[in-house]
């Protein structure tokens, strides 16, 4: 790639293979990428996927199981574009997915196919098909593509490559390639179609690539469009290479760009590249122009000046895209490395500027891109201008000075400079003026100018310029546009966030509200208590919301709850501080129990409703429930002190108010209390008032039952003998229990409460009753309404005791409505008890006759015949059969009647239809047999009439019955072996009942039954008398064929006889059960004598098997069908040349597949040619030719062969082939193998011919890799290695047989040959990796001299680890880290260098792997390998290594080692880490050395090292500076005493004082003093008393100064003194002044205060008389805090109130 100090640099982005994208997917049709955002790519293999790379996330791509033709990602979002061609059709199906949502957004099929599509905008797909270009917008779920132009002509035939919409959408551009001209072909020529929305035109161009941008020039306010392209063609044998730019739609000689043309120069090598894709960037207005084979050009824009060119990829570019966030580019390569890039901002100023000479440009590219570089340029630039009074230009080179350059308050002080012409506009405005026309102001410039606008009054442009953002905003600013405008100061301090100001401003505009939304905003805290006592004054309503806001801030409210509470007590703002405790307190927290109690009590005194509506918001939980119970009962509010109060006997005094509380409400508070409180409270209350409280009580037991327990409430209702409640309550639980005896008091309760409808009802509806006993008490209460009673029998079965209840009871009516309309169907039961009661029969007729049909005539009829009552019914029966009844029942029972009194009964049972035939005829067995016989056979009772005629011997009667029946079942009945009557209803069937029959059914029927019942003999005497006896049935077929199949099953001995006396039975079907009964000679008479002549031959060779029978047959008959039967068994018997001529003389074609095999396997080759022959005249099959071919092969008949595949045929000449090449048959094959073009087979059987020449030009036709290894691997054994290099050529280029090549090759044992081979082979386009390694492998273990060479070369298309491992098992270790290092096997690169430093080690090359190695030994072991080896460069190494190693270690490393004066220098350069090991062996190296300078430079700067141990080693130094250096540690271990002790010793008195001094000890400092004073140093006395001024005192010094006689040396001092306690008199004087001051004004403050708590207390309501039980000595007011003395209220102005 290109160098640092390039102006383009170029990265890799990502790797497309690191991705898992396979190789053979990175192609032009696979990868599609229409922005920086995503990357799609298409994979077929190993199934169908769609791979899509989020640029943000490149290492979690997005793979789908999609199959598609094409995936377009949208540019902007995560919208997938998919297309595939419909299967059968030329059409192509189109769908857009949104990734994110999971959904289908929409979907087309395109009437023809979309050989090109992108997105044109991020909501347009552009489409283009073989002649048109459609546009298709996402914008809605409906809209189909919309054609926009048609497709040029010299765009036919082209490969579409890119399609392009400008910003505009008035212009589009169509780019396609196409194969070049003849005189160059392997130049792509291309064809672009630019096409004018507005003209609705076209016109073609020669291009391959083009693009669109945006140019504004100067001069025009609105930009133009340009269009870019790049040309390659060929002219006269001329190449000519150009870049263009246009403007597109300007008038002539009114456009604001000059046409541009720039060279486009190719190298040499590069002759036959051309240009694939272009991008422009906005951003720095540059032009990129990409090759195929990576070629970047780059060209300015404005001017079209070629600015760089350089090779960005070694392999081929086929996609790029842009990247406008960075002003450069993407680029994909074949190779699927995604490269960015980019402009390199430090460099490319300062490239155009030096390499190209083009200064103009370099300015001009540092302004467009705000690029560093060009600084001396613009300024030199700016002041020649402005040496040259040109001010206009020179404050417009200033404002687009690059990196705001010249925007410095120097140049505004110049143009202030600058005198003012008459009639001239200032040049500080013209600076002004191109700031605003090129952007926006800093905060100085903006400063400068407003206050030139203000001063001139013209506030309208400050607005202007503020609402056009020209101006950037500052306090200063602000303060200075206040003067005329406090709006717009507000904004701009707004913008500005000043925040002080901005407070201030809005207090002035009694904007509080705004204050604290902004201060929220911007994290400000103001005075919010004064803002909000300023509310209150002015709108109490705002002050509410102020203070809400406040509580909703987040992090809680700045000021105190109970504060901002109590501000609102103060001045009796009652509902205003509810209204802001309701809203504060919303939480419901603990913490807050207090202020809900308050906020309680407070309304429960004023405003009741107000509390009220609190508590039944349950907005509080926290409070004091006992205190708020109490007040709410004095308030008349029982409900909420029922809620409250916890006690049993407060609520029952309180819940007996029952006139005072919502009875609704009083029933859900029941709910609340314990199962024995609630029952407490119900007895309180009936015992209170019965009547009035009964209804409530209900009601609450039947909300609670479940709670309270049914039995309960029941007990409780029994114990006031309140069946009125108990009534009331069962009634709704009724429905809610199975228990019967709660059922029965519900009817008992109701019973005695006279509620005779609800009895009626509850015994009709209810199942849980005790039937018994219910049944019991009404017939004990006698109620005058029997339907209750009537109920419970009806239901529970009690019927004939309720119908001797009304009997008895006289309740006729009751009887009568129950059979009439209650229940019909018990009217048997009633008939039957009223006649057990000796009702009289008069009225049991008429209570039967009212009621007719809808009795149950069954049981009545079972009822009075077992009363012997049965006649009493006759009057009932006719009367219902003259009504038309035909119900079976009735017409038994009538039967039966009839029967009794022989009233002509015969008649009845042949023509009555009704009566059921097993019922009477039952009950006529007993009395007349003969009866039952025509009931039985009436009905068809077939098992009753057998059995009553078997009874009775009335078999004749049975027989006809039998055959009449013609029914198998019964058939099957009476011949059954168990039935002991079999024989003598045989004969009557015999001799009687078939005789007499006529019917031929009744005959099938009849010798059917007999064939079922295995009869045989009995059959055949049938049939014999029937069919041969000349009866009605003799020519019977059926029967014919009965009498011979029967004869076949029971006696054989017939069967010839009567095959040949009887004429019309079925010859075939019996013929085949002949066959099947092993009775052949009958079977092949049958079928002679019915001329079934194949079926006969079958027989004959089948079942006689006889073939010389079957043979003779044949001839005699000469049908084609049987001599195809013979030939089959002839076949089928090997007599292959003998079936091959009986298929001839048949012309039986059908049995060729059968026929062939058995020839080949027979050998016969000559007779198959023969038949095959035949075959083809009647048979067009593949196989029949291809059997024709091989059979010629094998007698040899080539030249036939040859005649036969020259004239039209069908046969499988691959096959064939196969075969005689299998066969050795070569010649045959090599003849077959030409024929059809096989080159692989024939290159095969060529080399089987010892022909090696003609099989590698048949394995070049062939292009297979296989053909290409058989034919090398048979050229490398004869030794043809020319022939065998070319082959192996072809093969190596694939990657997965390299490594079988090379095998080949080792095992012949052809080294040279082999490496010579993958020599040729690194010349080869289509040169991989593998043929790289192999080679590199080759020269490892067979030429170890080339080896190197070789890795340098191929570095980057070498598999390093498999050469790896080679180089390690042949021992070649300089190779091995070479390879190391390039794989980044830092590791291993140094552990091979150690361990084979001879061979290994380069000093440079092992530094870079050093620091590059992960495994943190590794660095110790190199230490120890250069101490060894190479101790003149350790300290190099250890200077690289010195951020990654442990430096203790390295120091003990050394010390073991004795040798840690050699790395000395690496522990200078590392002690700034302050390591203690460090500091003290260098500490010690100083030491050694007597260098007390850098000692104590390293004491004074690192202090990690063992101070006091060094100071001991070193106050022995015989060196001076050595013992000050450890008086000096001494010191900063605050170890005084031994530090002055030993600067003492040393006479250094001035280190001694200054130790004194900082240690701060009085002792130590006046010691010291004694010391000079015994010493007689006089002026060191008074230096101590100098630097010792704070420690030493008065007395000390004044004592020995005088008692010494030095007090001259002490006046210094004393003067001192004076001079400080003076100056703090003055203060104290002063701060007394202040302090009495500050008092006075706070006493001013608190009669201020004092005053205006009075005026309050004035606007207070009268004082509430204190409760009963009130302690005047508790205190009063909130929190404990006492009344105001002398005001005769309580504190903050409320009035009393107890319990606070």
């Amino acid at each position: 790639m290109a160098s640092a100090s390039a102006p383009i640099t170029m990265k890799e982005a990502l790797s497309l293979t690191s991705l898992g994208v396979a190789q053979q997917f990175i192609t032009f049709t696979h990868v599609t990428m229409e922005s920086e955002k995503f990357i799609c790519v298409r994979e077929t293999a190993p199934q169908n996927s769609v791979v899509i790379i989020d640029m943000s996330q490149p290492a979690q791509p997005l793979r789908r199981p999609i199959t598609a033709d094409s995936a377009l990602m949208n540019p902007a979002s995560k919208i997938l574009a998919l297309k595939a061609q419909v299967q059968g059709a030329s059409q192509d199906a189109l769908q857009i997915f949104n990734i994110e949502a999971k959904l289908k957004m929409k979907s087309y099929q395109m009437p023809e196919q979309v050989v090109f599509w992108k997105w044109v905008t991020p909501k347009m797909l552009g489409l283009v098909t073989a002649s048109a270009v459609f546009h298709w917008s996402i914008e809605d779920t409906t809209s189909e593509p919309v054609k926009v132009f048609e497709r040029h002509a010299s765009l036919n035939g082209n490969q579409i490559i890119n399609y392009r919409i400008d910003p505009t959408e008035k212009w589009r551009v169509l780019i396609g390639i196409a194969p070049g001209s003849p005189e160059r072909p392997q130049l792509v020529k291309g064809n672009l179609q630019l096409y004018s929305v507005d003209q609705q035109r076209s016109q073609p161009l020669q291009a391959h690539a083009a693009v669109f941008a945006r140019y504004k020039s100067p001069a025009s306010e609105v930009p133009s469009v340009l269009i870019a392209f790049a040309t390659k063609t060929i002219d006269g044998g001329q190449l000519t290479s150009k870049l263009h730019v246009i403007e597109l739609g300007a008038l002539p000689g009114k456009g604001t760009f000059q046409k541009k043309q720039a060279d486009l120069f190719f190298p040499p090598d590069f002759a036959d590249d051309f240009p694939v894709a272009m991008q422009v960037s906005q951003k720095y207005s540059l032009i990129y122009v990409v090759t195929k084979l990576g070629l970047l050009f780059v060209y300015d824009l404005e001017t079209g000046t070629a600015v760089y060119r350089n090779r960005i990829s070694p392999d081929p570019i086929f996609l790029t895209t842009d990247a406008p966030q960075v002003g450069g580019f993407y680029a994909v390569n074949r190779r699927g490395q995604v490269l960015l890039a980019t402009v390199n901002e430090q460099t490319i100023i300062a490239f155009v500027s030096s390499q190209l000479q083009n200064l103009e440009l370099a300015v001009n590219l540092a302004k467009r891109g705000n690029l560093p570089g060009a600084e001396n340029l613009v300024v030199q630039r700016f002041q020649e201008l402005f040496a040259q009074m040109k001010y206009k230009e020179a404050a417009e080179l200033a404002a687009e000075s690059p990196q705001g350059l010249l925007r410095t308050p120097d140049t505004i002080g110049k143009f202030q400079s600058v005198p003012v012409q008459p009639g001239q506009t200032s040049p500080l405005l013209q600076y002004f003026g191109s700031l605003l026309t090129k952007g926006s102001l800093n905060a100085f410039e903006s400063l400068e100018l407003s206050r030139l606008v203000v001063n001139q009054n013209k506030k309208n442009l400050l607005e202007n310029w503020l609402a056009e953002d020209k101006l950037e905003c500052s306090e200063e600013l602000g303060d200075l546009v206040k003067t005329v405008d406090s709006d717009m100061a507000l904004k701009i301090y707004i913008k500005a966030k000043a925040t002080p100001k901005v407070v201030a401003a809005l207090a002035e505009r009694k904007e509080f509200d705004k204050i604290l939304l902004y201060s929220q905003q911007v994290g400000y805290t103001p005075d919010y208590l004064f803002l909000l006592q300023s509310i209150m004054r002015s709108d109490p309503a705002g002050a509410v919301d102020f203070a809400s806001r406040m509580a909703q801030m987040e992090g809680g409210s700045p000021v105190d709850v109970n504060t901002v509470a109590e501000l609102f007590f103060q001045r009796n703002m009652i509902r205003e501080a509810t209204a802001y405790l309701l809203d504060v307190l919303k939480p419901n927290l603990p913490e807050h129990a207090m202020l809900q109690t308050k906020v309680l009590e407070i309304n429960l005194v004023t405003y009741p409703n107000v509390a009220d509506a609190i508590l039944g918001n349950a907005i509080f939980s926290h409070y004091d429930r006992s205190r708020i119970a109490q007040l709410c009962e004095k308030a008349g509010l029982y409900m909420r002190a029922l809620q409250h109060y916890t006690d049993l006997p407060d609520i029952k005094r309180v819940v007996i108010n029952t006139h005072a509380i919502e009875p609704q409400a009083l029933v859900e508070f029941f709910g609340t209390l314990s199962r024995e409180w609630a029952l407490d409270c119900m007895k309180e209350l009936l015992l209170i008032n019965l009547r009035g409280n009964l209804q409530i009580v209900v009601q609450v037991a039947k909300e609670y039952s479940d709670q309270l327990g049914a039995e309960e409430c029941i007990k409780l209702f029994e114990t006031f003998k309140s069946f009125e409640g108990l009534f009331f309550f069962l009634q709704t639980y009724i429905a809610q229990t199975e228990d019967p005896d709660v059922h029965f008091k519900y009817i008992e309760a109701a019973a005695r409460t006279n509620q005779l409808k609800e009895v009626e009802r509850v015994t009709r509806e209810s199942n849980f009753y005790d039937p018994e006993k219910t049944k019991n008490f009404l017939m004990e209460s006698k109620l005058s309404d029997a339907r209750p009673l009537i109920n419970v029998c009806d239901r529970f079965n009690f019927v004939p005791d309720l119908t001797h209840y009304l009997y008895v009871n006289n309740m006729l009516r009751y009887i009568e409505g129950y059979v009439q309309k209650v229940n019909p169907a018990n009217a048997h039961l009633v008939v039957g008890q009223l006649i057990d009661d000796d009702c009289p029969e008069e009225f049991i007729k008429n209570l039967i006759l009212s009621v007719r049909s809808l009795l149950p005539v069954e049981t009545l009829v079972d009822e009075c015949e077992k009363r012997n009552k049965l006649r009493l019914l006759t009057q009932f029966l006719e009367h219902l059969v003259s009504e038309g009844s035909t119900d079976v029942h009735v017409h038994n029972a009538l039967g039966k009647i009839i029967i009794d009194t022989n009233n002509n009964p015969e008649h009845f049972l042949t023509t009555n239809p009704y009566y059921d035939s097993r019922i009477v005829g039952k009950y006529c067995e007993k009395r007349d047999p003969t009866l039952a016989c025509i009931a039985y056979k009436r009905g068809q009772c077939d098992d009753e009439l057998v059995n009553v005629t078997n009874k009775n011997s009335l078999f004749k009667l049975q027989a006809r019955y039998v055959v009449e029946r013609q029914d198998d079942v019964l058939w099957g009945k009476v011949l059954t072996p168990d039935n002991q009557f079999r024989r003598q209803l045989i004969d009557q069937v015999v001799s009687t009942a078939l005789p007499e029959s006529k019917n031929p059914e009744q005959v099938s029927v009849a010798v059917m039954a007999f064939m079922n019942a295995d009869l045989p003999h009995e059959l055949i005497e049938l049939l014999e008398k029937i069919v041969l006896q000349n009866s009605a049935f003799s020519g019977n077929p059926n029967l014919q064929n009965l009498l011979i199949l029967t004869a076949i099953k029971a006696d054989k001995t017939r069967v010839m006889d009567y095959v040949n006396r009887l004429e019309n039975f079925d010859g075939p079907a019996v013929g085949e059960i002949a066959v099947g009964a092993e009775l052949y000679e009958e079977a092949f008479a049958i079928f002679k004598k019915f001329n079934l002549n194949v079926q006969a031959v079958n027989v004959l060779l089948d079942n006689l098997k006889s073939i010389e029978r079957a043979v003779e047959f044949a001839t005699r008959v000469e049908e084609d069908e049987v001599w195809s039967q013979v030939a089959k068994a002839q076949l089928k018997e090997g007599l292959v040349s003998d079936a091959i001529q009986s298929f001839i003389r048949a012309s039986d074609a059908t049995q060729f597949t059968d026929v062939i095999r058995a020839a080949e396997q027979a050998e016969v080759f000559a007779d198959l040619v023969k038949y095959l022959l035949m075959v083809r005249k009647k048979v067009k099959e593949s196989k029949v030719d291809t059997e024709l071919i091989y059979a010629y092969a094998k007698i040899d008949l080539l030249g036939e062969i040859e005649d036969f595949i020259s004239l039209p045929h069908v046969a499988n000449i691959q096959s064939v082939g196969d075969r005689c090449f299998d066969e050795a048959l070569y010649e045959a094959a090599k003849i077959l193998f030409t024929h059809i073009s096989n080159w692989q087979r024939l290159a095969v059987t060529l080399i089987k011919l010892q022909q090696f020449q003609g099989a590698v030009d048949a394995a070049r036709k062939a292009n297979s890799t296989r053909t290409w290894k058989e034919v090398c691997f048979a050229c490398v054994d004869a030794e043809e290695f020319r022939l065998a290099q070319l082959c192996g050529l072809n093969i190596i280029v694939q990657v997965d047989d390299l490594e079988e090549v090379s095998d080949y090759y080792q095992n012949k044992g052809r080294f040279d040959e082999l490496i010579s081979l993958m020599e040729s082979g690194l010349g080869l386009g289509r040169a991989h990796m593998g043929i790289f390694t192999e080679l590199g492998t080759l020269y490892a273990r067979y030429r170890p001299e080339k080896l190197m060479e070789h890795l340098k070369l191929f570095s980057t298309r070498i598999n390093i680890p498999k050469l790896i491992r080679v180089c390690e098992e042949q021992q070649h270790w300089k190779e091995l880290t070479f390879l190391y290092i390039q794989y980044d096997e830092y590791d291993n690169a140094a552990t091979v260098i150690i361990n084979h430093s001879p061979e290994a080690w380069e000093h440079m090359q092992f530094k870079d792997a050093a620091v590059k190695v992960a495994n943190v030994e590794l660095y110790y072991r190199s230490i120890q390998f250069y101490f060894h080896e190479h101790p003149d460069l350790l300290n190099d190494l250890l200077n690289v290594l010195a951020s990654r190693v442990d430096h203790s270690r390295v120091v003990d490393l050394m010390k073991k080692n004795g040798q840690l004066a050699l790395v000395e220098p690496y522990l200078v350069a590392v002690q700034s880490n302050n390591v203690a090991a460090v500091n003290e062996a260098l500490n010690d190296l100083y030491i050694e050395e007597e260098d007390y300078d850098r000692l104590r430079e390293s004491i004074d700067l690192y202090d990690n090292f063992d101070q006091i141990g060094l100071a001991q080693r070193v106050e022995r130094h015989e060196l001076l500076e050595f013992r000050r250096i450890a008086s000096s540690i001494y010191k900063k271990n605050q170890r005084w005493r031994q530090s002055v002790a030993l600067s003492k010793k040393d006479r250094l008195y001035k280190d001694a004082m200054e130790t004194c001094a900082v240690s701060g000890d009085r002792d130590l400092a006046e010691e010291l003093l004694g010391f000079f004073v015994e010493q007689d140093k006089k002026e060191c006395f008074a230096a101590c008393l100098y630097t010792c001024y704070d420690l030493i005192r008065v007395d000390v010094a004044l004592e020995l100064a005088w008692m010494n006689n030095m007090v001259d040396y002490c006046m210094p001092y004393l003067l001192q003194l004076m001079r400080e306690y003076t100056g703090k008199v003055d203060e104290l004087v002063k701060d007394k002044e202040e302090l009495l001051k500050q008092r006075s004004e706070m006493a001013q403050e608190e009669k201020e205060a004092v005053a205006k708590q009075n005026m309050y207390a004035s606007l207070m309501p009268l004082a509430l008389p204190a409760p009963p039980g009130y302690d005047p000595g508790y205190d009063a007011g909130y929190g404990g805090v006492p009344a105001v003395g002398g005001m005769g209220m309580p504190a903050y102005g409320m009035p009393p109130m107890t319990g606070y």
